[in-house]
């Protein structure tokens, strides 16, 4: 058998399952799932695992008729796309509805594209599944599996099924495909116990891409924004579903690329609206998915309506990447409809910079993802952002930085006491996070640490980058080592 990996398309029409299936078969719950019908748009792939079987699996949007221009259109040529790249297809029918006419009408169009089919017929427990599965046999496609992916049922036949025609193709559906290893949760809320074991010595460790570790790019925004337009203009093919209609996107589909040997994985995400406006339940999953991927993420592109300018739904969004410690690059779309450059350019200026200090000096780039007037600084502002992201200080320049600060503007006294910022170092990136030993941490203002991040961004170079900044008490240097001055007179007396 060969050793190349086992691609499979699973396709149907809409609400079969074939999400539902697809998350069982990778052992996640990466595609949204509900019972809507057309929930998935966009095709998404995973690594899937079946006993001892190991392939690439791609999920894909239900299969209806309709004009190209069409949605429905749209999505078939994605599914079209999927079938182009894939060894085997998994043709998924609804056991419980019994075979349709739609289902017979793709049955016929499958014959022709040359590709083995294996027929499943999903939802068949309980006896009315069972007469569904074995209406199944009309289709032509020899034995149909029948199995519940919901409950997972019928696995064992699909395992058989997907040896047996991988044999035929001569593929070994057991061959070992790399998978990259997600990172280590990162703590978002201060440093915990143990983030100050240093011993003050600087990583001379340069952020690098590789093959396993690919740059991690979520482009976010509100619905109709030009998320999707902008990542097809990006990697040169329509892989994602656009058009005029807004909320097009629903799940967070990853899609791979290189940009100049560097490695990077794109997330399209769903457009977020307003919390009030967020009724259904299909799209408060979209933006849980889309809340995922800013948290995954390591550089995440604001995508902003020129013409309309940032409101307070922008400011939020950017707020939240904010939060999460991600670096952020503001993208101005339909720039080409705008009539006065200059004063749309310092109005968004002007709000970011009122709205989100913490966020002065990010960088705006102004594009038209539908002619791709701009598109090209795109990746260079998302690699600059990455590297101060990445920005390391060294300890001793710190120090000399935080001398200098306070001398030029001491913090406020606590009851009568000076407040002494004893020292500090950086003690990781991703973003730059800083601890400075005092000893009053608990009075010391907001205001002041606002000045301190305002001086750090402008000494540091550190502009619209998220910075972490804590403060910890400094320890006595007579408690737990040498002995108080008390200590030592009262040991005195008693030797008299």
């Amino acid at each position: 058998m060969s050793k190349h990996a086992l691609t499979i398309a699973i396709i149907g029409r809409p609400n079969v399952g074939k999400s539902t299936l697809f998350n069982r078969l990778v052992g996640r719950r990466l595609a949204l799932v509900d019972d809507t019908p057309g929930v998935t748009r966009d095709r998404r792939a995973g690594i899937g695992r079946l006993a001892d079987l190991t392939f690439h699996i791609v999920d894909t949007a239900g299969l209806e008729e309709g004009d190209s221009e069409s949605l429905a259109g749209r999505m078939r040529l994605q599914t079209e796309s999927a079938l182009n790249g894939a060894t085997m297809v998994l043709f998924m029918v609804d056991a419980r509805s019994g075979i349709t006419p739609m289902d017979r009408h793709f049955a016929s169009w499958l014959r022709v594209q040359k590709i083995p089919v294996v027929l499943v017929a999903n939802k068949a427990e309980g006896t009315r599944g069972m007469e569904g599965a074995y209406e199944a046999y009309s289709l032509g496609f020899g034995d149909p599996v029948a199995l519940s992916a919901e409950h997972a049922e019928g696995l064992g036949d699909l395992y058989e099924s997907i040896t047996e025609t991988a044999r035929i193709l001569g593929v070994d559906p057991r061959a070992e495909i790399e998978e990259e290893k997600p990172d280590e949760d990162e703590t978002l809320d201060g440093p915990q116990e143990g983030d100050l074991d240093y011993d003050f010595e600087d990583p001379e460790e340069e952020p690098e891409f590789t093959d396993d570790r690919p740059l991690r790019l979520a482009v976010v925004g509100r619905p109709n924004a030009g998320k999707s337009t902008l990542i097809n203009h990006l990697v040169g093919e329509e892989r994602l579903i656009t058009g005029p209609e807004a909320g097009l996107t629903r799940d967070s589909i990853s899609v791979d690329w290189d940009y100049d040997d560097i490695p990077v994985r794109l997330f399209d995400t769903a457009g977020l609206r307003r919390r009030a406006r967020v009724q259904e339940k299909l799209e408060k999953l979209s933006v849980a998915d889309t809340l995922r991927a800013v948290r995954f993420a390591e550089v995440v592109v604001l995508m902003v309506d020129a013409d309309r300018g940032v409101d307070k739904q922008d400011i939020k969004i950017a707020s939240l990447v904010v939060n999460e410690g991600r670096a952020l690059v503001i993208a101005l779309n339909k720039w080409d409809t705008v009539d006065d450059r200059l004063s749309a350019q310092r109005a968004v200026n002007d709000v970011l910079t009122r709205s989100l200090p913490q966020l002065k000096g990010v960088t705006t780039v102004p594009i038209s993802a539908l002619t791709g007037q701009g598109t090209d600084r795109i990746m260079p502002s998302v690699l600059a952002a990455y590297e101060l992201w990445n920005s390391r200080i060294r300890t001793a320049e710190f120090n000399r930085w935080l001398s200098a600060v306070t001398e030029a503007h001491p913090p406020p006294a606590v009851q009568g006491r000076a407040t002494r910022m004893r020292y500090g170092a950086q003690i990781k990136s991703r973003p730059p996070t800083f601890t400075i030993f005092t000893n009053h941490p608990r009075g010391v203002p907001d205001s002041y640490m606002r000045y301190l991040e305002n001086e750090m961004r402008r000494d540091f170079s550190l502009a619209g980058v998220p910075l972490r900044l804590y403060l910890r008490a400094s320890k006595n240097p007579y408690v737990d080592g040498r002995k108080t001055k008390k200590q030592r007179l009262t040991e005195r007396n008693n030797r008299r």
